[in-house]
């Protein structure tokens, strides 16, 4: 038996404008035709084509032409977006070092269950350089910056604030609290809702078959959870959008939502997990974190599974003799390192709850510890995992400074689509007719 599943595969990320040394592309400096002009500023068509294809690559997509076009409406708005966000933070002067940069990383893969390094791990195994991940993290912390100056220090949470959190806490115990995942498309105008839906609609597609939601949403989602990989927490309803508490409420743990509408924009969610308040619902997935190896064979083409090819065939055959024989971890290792080390061996550990698509987190529910899976058939190859260990880990209850945290963060958030709406408002944008 075989599945049809991407198994934690990170896709190539687009290149961005890192903040330190650079200068902004003027519109008389252009010879490539321009898509747009934001402050003066140029967002060529080649920008555009190349951040649709990144993206179509991030999500498993092939970056044909048909891809690039039908995405170019969207990625355009999040390009213009992105320049007013980067020419205010030039304004303020504000400056990104690389310390501020790695903190961030850490905690998206800690966040995501990944040990120290194993992201930029991830994207080298697929030749991806880290820096094109690494320089809009920069951007998305000086933006932060910005929020955090517009909010100002009356914004920060007193300790009644605190306080009257930790009371609603207390009260709200044993009442459901759900770990959710986030993708936010903001929509600036009734003219770009269309675009932002289409662009909306591609994502779920392919975090359905199985793109990581984690770097999909450090990338392309405009919220302030990007940083943490989409990673919201857990949450009670009433700390919701009253849309997407309604829905989460409904959503198995591992589903992908539709499109849903809530103040600026729309948003996407994933179910991560769920329990009861000061409980751990580790029945459902919730905070079991696996420790697996897994063992990658490429094909030398694109599979078609009406006509594979004959080194196909044969690859799977090997594979299968892999999954049959192996009796260890340490055999996948040794197997995955006689295969050249495509992938790597120890992926870093996998939180199960936030494992998709929701199929395959119903494979490694259901795997023994030590037992080679299927083979897990994909476009570009196939792998076999084998779990070395599942651990139950308690979810603590968040310190005074982490609810301060949070709290001030709700209130950037609440910031966030003002601010760039009088970017908008304020700034001069031209959007040329013919884009290419």
């Amino acid at each position: 038996m075989s599945f049809r599943l991407k198994f934690l595969c990170l896709a190539a990320v687009p290149a961005w404008l890192a903040l330190a040394g650079m200068t902004l592309p003027r519109a008389e400096a252009q010879t490539a035709s321009i898509a747009a002009v934001v402050n003066g500023d140029v967002i060529t068509n080649d920008d555009v084509d190349n951040r649709a294809r990144f993206f179509a690559l991030a999500t498993g997509q092939q970056g044909g032409a048909d891809v690039v076009q039908r995405l170019k409406p969207q990625i355009l708005q999040q390009l213009i977006n992105e320049r007013l966000e980067l020419q205010e933070i030039l304004r303020r002067g504000i400056v990104v070092n690389d310390k501020q940069v790695a903190s961030a990383l850490g905690e998206i893969e800690k966040n995501n269950n990944m040990g120290p390094g194993v992201l930029q791990q991830k994207l080298r195994a697929i030749g991806v350089d880290p820096g094109t991940l690494i320089a809009q993290i920069r951007t998305q912390i000086g933006w932060n910056q910005v929020l955090r100056q517009v909010v100002g220090g009356m914004g920060r949470p007193t300790d009644a604030d605190i306080n009257r959190q930790l009371k609603l806490m207390t009260d709200k115990k044993g009442q459901p609290q759900f770990n959710v995942g986030e993708i936010f498309i903001p929509i600036n105008s009734p003219a770009a809702a269309p675009g932002a839906d289409r662009f909306a609609q591609s994502v779920i597609q392919q975090l359905r078959a199985g793109a990581p939601f984690t770097i999909i949403a450090a990338q392309f989602s405009q919220g302030q959870t990007a940083l943490q990989g989409g990673a919201l927490g857990w949450v009670g309803a009433d700390q919701l959008d009253p849309a997407v508490a309604q829905l989460v409420t409904q959503m198995p743990i591992g589903a992908i939502s539709n499109p849903v509408p809530v103040a600026g924009g729309i948003v996407i969610v994933q179910m991560r997990g769920r329990q009861q308040a000061g409980q751990t619902d580790s029945g459902a997935g919730t905070n079991i974190v696996l420790n697996v190896r897994q063992v990658f064979l490429p094909f030398s083409s694109p599979l078609n599974e009406q006509n594979p090819t004959q080194q196909q065939r044969d690859t799977m055959v090997k594979l299968h003799a892999i999954e049959t024989s192996a009796k260890s971890c340490d055999d996948i290792e040794a197997a995955n390192k006689a295969a050249g080390n495509v992938k790597p061996a120890n992926p870093g550990p996998v939180n199960l709850a936030q494992v998709t698509p929701a199929a395959f987190q119903t494979l490694l529910s259901n795997l023994p510890v030590g037992r080679a899976s299927p083979p897990l058939i994909a476009d570009n190859g196939v792998s076999v995992v084998m779990i070395c260990s599942r651990d139950t880990q308690a979810a603590a209850a968040p310190t005074r400074d982490q609810i301060s945290d949070q709290l001030f963060q709700n209130r950037v958030g609440l910031a966030a689509q003002q601010t760039l709406d009088d970017l908008h408002r304020q700034g001069s944008i031209q959007i040329m007719q013919n884009q290419g």
